[in-house]
């Protein structure tokens, strides 16, 4: 018995640069089905006066709703189950965020769409494990120096100095000063038993020095496992012939401006305002950081073909175990693209492990 696929009419066009458009149909039967969870997923946060949030009868939702709304969100259910098997079934190694295009979209009618992605870009891995091996370990340890402690300890000091700041009245009509501690009869900040309690879970000032102790040796222990990470990373990518598609491209570039934008929020600046100020626009960015983006792609485009090459695989459990924590905390994430996101980056870990290793 032959089994009926969700999708018709299909069409794959090569673009050039391992870059692909793949057209096709879903009939309305395969629409249809997913109804009643589109109303119930567009109905989830709809409050009705009479009804609780979440429990409006069907009918009543799909009067609120509207039916256009309730179509759309069955087209991107019906995308969402389309394209996984559509790769399936042409054995297409793809790879990147796809884009996606809904190109006609009526009632009683199939969906017409289109998708534009990339496929795995064929190349030949270097000596990946010899150019590791090349690379020297930092000399720098995480051994830390009295010295060192206590410029961190003037810091702390100078960073609660300026976190207390008092104003002083002026004259009539005219704003009030900012000034930094010490200088309205405020003590300069003294690290004492007391008042490190206060800064944390520390038993004394003793018990805080360690801590910190601690704390610059791991850091600088991360600096010098960075800088010998990247001096890999940037050999291995020489060694390297691959042409990378302009969709991965594109698609770190809108990672670097999203984590960009989410920087620039921290400081309670608004985008706009900032971009006003270091007198930029999202584009100028984007093309300032095309050439760090290219690097970026190229470099997970190897991981991936390293982590074939070797056979390494994280754990189900772990994954599992990660995904879990991400969504505790982010209860809107959705739960198939954390998973596709922690498996990667701990794919990734395993990778940069194996090329430490090599001596």
């Amino acid at each position: 018995m032959t089994e009926t696929k969700n999708y018709t009419n299909l069409e794959i066009e090569k673009l050039g640069n391992c870059e692909i458009e793949i057209k096709a149909q879903i009939p309305e039967k395969a629409i249809l089905k997913h109804k009643e969870r589109a109303v119930k997923n567009l109905g989830k946060h709809i409050k009705i006066d009479g009804f609780r949030e979440g429990h409006i009868p069907e009918n009543v939702l799909l009067g609120k709703i509207g039916d256009q709304a309730i179509l759309e969100e069955q087209a991107q259910m019906a995308l969402a189950e389309v394209y996984p098997d559509i790769i399936k079934d042409e054995k297409l190694a793809v790879i990147g965020r796809p884009e996606v295009s809904i190109t006609k979209l009526a009632p009683n009618n199939p969906i017409e769409f289109k998708i534009k992605t990339a496929l795995m870009p064929e190349f030949e891995l270097p000596d990946y494990k010899k150019i590791a091996s090349k690379i020297e370990t930092p000399k720098e340890t995480g051994e830390v120096t009295d010295k060192e402690l206590d410029i961190m300890l003037e810091q702390i000091k100078n960073g609660i100095a300026g976190q207390k700041k008092t104003t002083t009245p002026e004259k009539e009509g005219e704003e009030p000063k900012d000034l930094p501690a010490g200088e309205a009869g405020e003590k300069p900040v003294e690290l004492t038993d007391d008042f490190v309690k206060t800064l944390g879970d520390f038993k004394d000032l003793a018990d805080f020095k360690v801590k910190i102790k601690e704390n610059l040796g791991k850091e600088k222990e991360m600096k010098a496992k960075e800088k010998r990470r990247a001096e890999i990373v940037e050999n291995i990518i020489k060694e390297t012939k691959i042409d990378i598609p302009t969709i991965l491209v594109e698609s770190e570039l809108d990672k670097m401006l999203a984590q960009f934008k989410d920087d620039v929020a921290k400081m309670n600046i608004k985008f706009e305002e900032y971009l006003e100020k270091i007198k930029k626009t999202e584009e100028s960015l984007r093309e300032e950081w095309k050439l760090d983006a290219e690097k970026r792609a190229k470099f997970q485009l190897i991981l991936n073909k390293i982590s074939i090459a070797e056979e390494i695989k994280v754990p189900e459990e772990d994954i599992k175990k990660e995904v879990d924590h991400i969504l505790e905390h982010y209860k809107d994430a959705k739960p198939e693209n954390v998973r596709v996101y922690i498996e990667s980056v701990m794919t990734n870990e395993k990778v940069f492990q194996l090329l430490e290793e090599q001596k």
